[in-house]
């Protein structure tokens, strides 16, 4: 069967997929929750959900380097990957040799349309589409008028400081939750803050994610240097950036989140 990925690229499949090597953590979670334990042969080391898959299946390296010899060996007749996660350069070595079929996720929709897409290609049609489902229903439900218009930065990187900038599923994450992403669109997807930057903007709120750098309270009073009158929030980088079936859990995240925010923000 041929089947289309999110780069509109054709893959050739002799049939549904029984070795199935997955390069992204979120999308290793999805193949988890769409019961896919015996066909999934091989994830990276950041693939961390679910815990027994990280603790026993084999790894293939990470995102940005995998391990070919490794690759090779386990044999797959797919690999999922991602255009961000993955480098250009491992994925077009692999597709020379193996279907490769790659997800391009800027927003809730493509990662539905993902999900329902690798459902189909995986014969898990009724399992994805119930996650879709899940997805969709828990976000028509959140609130998000009380944050609207407060400028944020969310910050990915330590030294240097980068943040999420448009045109990234982060953002699109950020709008839903009622912010307003103080990042200049002009900026790119992931600009390196500078000082000129810090000493111009205007803030209400910093947020520092989990991952991929994990940020801590001591980095809290680093940034309130930069933007004093800015509350600065260490937060689950998994909610807002993992588009997968852990999209499920991330509304009820953002709206304790806003809760919290809004709460302060009014005393």
């Amino acid at each position: 069967m041929v089947v289309t990925d999110q780069m509109q690229r054709s893959i050739t499949l002799n049939s549904n997929p029984k070795r199935i090597i997955s390069l992204v953590p979120s999308q290793t979670e999805l193949l988890a929750d769409l019961g896919l334990d015996s066909e999934v042969v091989g994830i990276t080391k950041f693939c961390i959900h679910p815990n027994r898959w990280f603790r026993e299946k084999p790894r293939i390296g990470g995102t940005k380097n995998v391990k070919h010899e490794v690759i090779e060996s386990l044999n797959p007749d797919l690999i999922i990957a991602n255009k961000e996660e993955n480098s250009r350069e491992d994925i077009a070595k692999l597709s020379e040799q193996y279907p490769v079929w790659i997800s391009d996720i800027k927003d809730l929709d493509s990662a539905l349309t993902m999900i329902e897409s690798v459902g189909e290609i995986c014969d898990r049609i009724p399992q994805a589409k119930r996650i879709s489902d899940e997805i969709n229903t828990s976000f028509e439900a959140l609130a998000n008028s009380e944050l609207n218009q407060k400028r944020v930065a969310y910050l990915i990187w330590n030294k240097p400081y980068m943040a999420a900038g448009h045109d990234t599923f982060i953002n699109h994450m950020l709008g839903i939750c009622g912010f307003e992403n103080a990042v200049s669109p002009t900026m790119g997807r992931y600009p390196k803050l500078d000082m000129d930057w810090w000493e111009s903007v205007e803030l209400d709120y910093v947020l520092l994610s989990s991952e991929p750098f994990p940020f801590k309270a001591k980095h809290i009073e680093d940034i309130k240097k930069f933007v004093p009158s800015a509350r600065v929030e260490i937060v689950d980088g998994e909610a807002f950036s993992w588009y997968g079936s852990r999209l499920i859990k991330s509304p009820e995240y953002f709206r304790q989140l806003i809760y919290d925010l809004s709460r302060t923000t009014s005393d």
